[in-house]
């Protein structure tokens, strides 16, 4: 699990720092939302995979990953956006390396959510 949140956190910081992700449209919220669930789904294929899974278990935890994704993302966005924020303007204008701390902890956060999910359904298993 290390190895998907280093290889995802190196992933959105390589599209930000090669200009993939546009600062002046939806795109770039779109293209780091991508990002953060295409991670989600890496973190319940691989549980799955490991804990040998039957059909119905992987699809139970693909959805419950991206569950805990769809949870995370935004609370923890938000608690990052607040605390980096300098508030003349938003993170993705300034860009810089607040910004990458913001994608990183937001990529970070998201996949604790969705670990945090299967965690909790794994419990009741």
């Amino acid at each position: 699990m290390k190895y998907i949140a280093l290889v995802a956190v190196i992933g959105i910081l390589l599209l930000q720092w090669t200009g993939a992700i546009p600062l002046a449209s939806v795109g770039g919220s779109m293209t780091i939302g991508f990002t953060f669930l295409a991670a989600a789904l890496a973190v319940g294929i691989h549980e799955a995979w490991t804990k040998k899974r039957g059909v119905l278990g992987w699809i139970v935890n693909i959805v419950v990953s991206l569950v805990g994704a769809f949870v995370a993302a935004p609370l923890g966005g938000m608690v990052l956006g607040i605390l980096l924020s300098d508030g003349s303007r938003s993170l993705a204008a300034t860009g810089g390396p607040r910004f990458s701390v913001a994608l990183a902890g937001g990529m970070l956060i998201t996949l604790l959510g969705s670990w945090g999910a299967l965690w909790i359904v794994n419990r009741w298993r």
